[in-house]
């Protein structure tokens, strides 16, 4: 990572660290898109909340790091991942439609993922578009704000302490 003025560059290295989540009404859409991607996933880090993350495990045969279900803090789990430099791309799979009592919940997750600038895709068609990018399979380097100047939080400082891969 180096500070560029009000930014910080962080590398992400070719293997990611790929967060997959999905509502009750879209589990079987990521899992068939999981499914469909299992060459490109399975070159990478995967991490889900409770459910979605068992039947990946099991359909696809590859390990996957699981959280909490979403409305159990999952989501919330995911979006403090993200924010520790933990989580480099979040596939969502989430339903507009049907209330969700943990709404907050999924509203502070995609918050994080704007935050902290990973990409984000929230639909079959833009997670297709996101996960054949040439970034995929290469480093690459993100900016992200600089927030260390206005919270005292240095991002530089503690994602090198955890020792986050690319530093």
């Amino acid at each position: 990572m180096d500070r560029k003025g009000s930014h910080v560059e962080v590398k992400m290295t070719a293997r990611k660290r790929i967060a997959l989540v999905a509502h009750d009404n879209k589990k079987l859409e990521l899992i068939e898109w999981a499914t469909w991607n299992r060459p490109v996933l399975a070159a990478h880090d995967i991490y889900a909340t409770g459910t979605t993350g068992r039947v990946i495990e099991a359909e696809l045969g590859i390990k996957v790091h699981r959280v909490h279900s979403g409305p159990l803090g999952g989501d919330q789990q995911i979006g403090a991942k993200i924010s520790e430099g933990q989580i480099d791309f979040l596939v969502f799979f989430w339903d507009p439609i049907a209330p969700m009592p943990h709404d907050p919940d999924v509203k502070a997750l995609l918050r994080m993922a704007v935050i902290w600038n990973i990409p984000v895709a929230c639909n079959r068609a833009s997670a297709d578009f996101m996960i054949q990018s040439p970034q995929m399979r290469t480093e690459y380097v993100r900016r992200v704000p600089d927030y260390g100047e206005n919270t005292g939080i240095d991002p530089l400082k503690s994602w090198t302490e955890k020792g986050s891969p690319g530093v």
